[in-house]
Parts: structure tokens; C-alpha cells; sequence
């Protein structure tokens, strides 16, 4: 089982004018929570540490994820508004954030809401801006420490400048998650921010030296890279047709943890055996994203059917 930590909130989309109006269009999201849909939809059992608001936007969040076989008995409720994310689609369809979040549920994580797991939980899943804002940032990274070394941890800092616009705070972050963390995955346009005008490749090679056993670069259009002290592995991606990448990083993660799972690499032992079957299920699952507006994640008998054409 795994379970995912983080935020969950709202993607809200502009779609076109109505007389004076603007049309919006709300789709329920997060990266945490996307990752943990992504799992589910696969056939992973999952459930979700998150909080969510009491009110009716909240609470519609955690029913359409329970809806889904997540289990939710993990998240606390908290008597606080949901987050809310602007997003504009650039000519490509990559999206560009605005986040209202500041005092919301999902970042009011306390110690006091840290759940018992039960021995059935293998890994653990952290991500996103939960990490940098307070009191969740401190909360989800004294859990990830807590549990280092009994279930595998894995992180993604799915770094959001609207949120924190400070670097030297998402590299702070990322520095005590590399400490704990057994595997990363991060995107190529992640390092770009975090580090410009440096290999992002050397960088993640570099990670190897801490903590995480595996290590994988997501390239957009150019696939991805993973790196285990074993050596290095470069999948590309497939040719689509781009609706937008709303989620698909989100997608690749929760391929690539199942697919580890599938292959019984869940472990700090199968982590440092390169993931050619993993990495490839978690392409082909970000690519099934970008093809469908909005965090669509797609489900197994998919994403199995788009592997057996490659």
C-alpha cells in the first residue's frame, strides 16, 4: 500500500466569456493528490494524507478521491477554506500557476494530525509546495524522518514559484529531503529554476551521493533518465497530439511508483536496479495525460494497451 502526502485544491480554468461574465471551470487537484488518483486508477492500493476543508468544496475534494478507492481514513478534516489554483495554458499547453492558498486547510497540517500506519503501508509518497509552506512543510517532513529507514520514501519538489517565489527556499527544502528520501523524481524545467545554467543531468547524478538509491529527470517531449549507482537509462516519449500538461508529471509519478511496485523493486535493494519497465509504464502515463484536458489520469487497462504498441 502507499500513501500519499500533500496538498489538495483546485484547478480553475478560464473558459471563454459569457456576456460579462467569465466562465471558469473547476477540476479537483494537487499534485499529491493527483499522484494518489494516478496510483488508484492503476490499481494500486493507496490512501491519502492531506487536509481537507469542512466545508462543501473540501469535502467534495476527499469524496470524489474516496469515490475512487482511496482510502481517506488518514486525512484530517480542518475547519479552514480550500486552495484554489489559477491556470493559464501557454501556446504549447503548458500550464502557469496562481495559487490562493495562504491559511487553507490543506497547509494546516499539524504533528498532532500524524497518522498510525499500518504495516501494510510500503511506501510513502511527498511532494509539492506542501513541502515549503508552514505548518504543513515542517509537519509532512518530521513524518517522512520518522518513518525513514521502515517504508521507502519518495519525493517530487514540483516546484511552484507562485507559491514560494523565493530559490533559496525550495533549495533549503530540497536539501532535507535528499537526507531522507530514497527516490526523487523531478522534472528538467524543476532543476532549471533551482539551479540555472547547470547541468540539470550532473545535477541528479549528484543526488546519488546522499540519500535516494534511484533518481529520475523528467524531459517533457524527450522522455526521461533515471540513475541508480548501477548506471543511467534514457527512455524517450512517445508522439502525441498536446492538449496540455496539466498533471502529467503527476501521472508519471504515480506510473513509476506502481510500475516499481509491479516489478518488486519497492525496495531500497530494487531501487538501485535501473527501472526499464517502470520508467517506461511512467512515460506512457504522462503522455496519456497530456492527451485530455485538465489532471485526467488515465487507468490501467490504458495505459496497458498504450505499452503494447511500443
Amino acid at each position: 500500500m502507499f500513501l500519499v502526502c500533500g496538498e489538495a485544491l483546485y484547478d480553475i480554468f478560464p473558459r471563454g466569456e459569457a456576456g460579462a461574465a467569465l466562465q471558469m471551470q473547476a477540476y479537483r487537484g494537487g499534485s499529491p493528490y493527483n499522484v494518489a488518483l494516478g496510483l488508484a486508477r492503476l490499481g494500486a492500493k493507496v490512501g491519502f494524507f492531506g487536509g481537507f476543508s469542512s466545508g462543501p468544496m473540501g469535502q467534495s475534494l476527499r469524496a470524489a478521491l474516496a469515490g475512487e478507492g482511496v482510502e481517506m481514513r488518514f486525512s484530517p478534516d480542518k475547519a479552514a477554506l480550500t486552495t484554489l489554483s489559477l491556470v493559464e495554458l501557454d501556446a504549447q499547453g503548458s500550464p502557469h500557476y496562481a495559487f490562493y492558498g495562504a491559511g487553507m486547510a490543506d497547509r494546516l497540517l499539524e504533528p498532532a494530525d500524524l497518522p498510525d500506519l499500518p504495516a501494510q503501508v510500503r511506501a510513502l509518497h511527498f511532494g509539492s509546495f506542501s513541502l515549503v509552506v508552514q505548518p504543513c512543510g515542517a509537519t509532512l517532513l518530521g513524518f517522512a524522518r520518522a518513518q525513514a529507514g521502515q517504508r521507502v520514501i519518495s519525493y517530487d519538489p514540483n516546484v511552484r514559484p507562485t507559491v514560494e517565489p523565493d530559490m533559496g527556499v525550495w533549495r533549503a527544502s530540497l536539501a532535507e529531503w535528499l537526507l531522507v528520501a530514497d527516490m526523487v523524481k523531478v522534472s528538467q524545467e524543476d532543476l532549471g529554476l533551482l539551479y540555472p545554467g547547470q547541468d540539470p543531468l550532473a545535477l541528479a547524478r549528484g543526488w546519488l551521493a546522499q540519500r535516494p538509491a534511484l533518481v529520475v529527470v523528467t524531459r517533457s517531449e524527450q522522455g526521461a533518465v533515471a540513475f541508480t549507482k548501477a548506471g543511467e537509462m534514457a527512455l524517450p516519449a512517445p508522439a502525441i497530439k498536446m492538449v496540455d500538461a496539466v498533471g502529467a508529471g503527476d501521472a508519471f509519478q504515480a506510473g513509476l511508483l506502481e510500475g516499481l511496485a509491479a516489478a518488486g523493486q519497492l525496495s531500497r535493494a530494487g531501487l538501485e536496479i535501473l527501472p526499464e519497465a517502470a520508467l517506461r509504464q511512467a512515460i506512457v502515463t504522462g503522455a496519456l495525460t497530456c492527451q485530455r484536458a485538465g489532471a485526467d489520469l488515465p487507468g490501467r487497462a490504458e495505459v496497458l494497451a498504450a505499452l503494447q504498441k511500443i
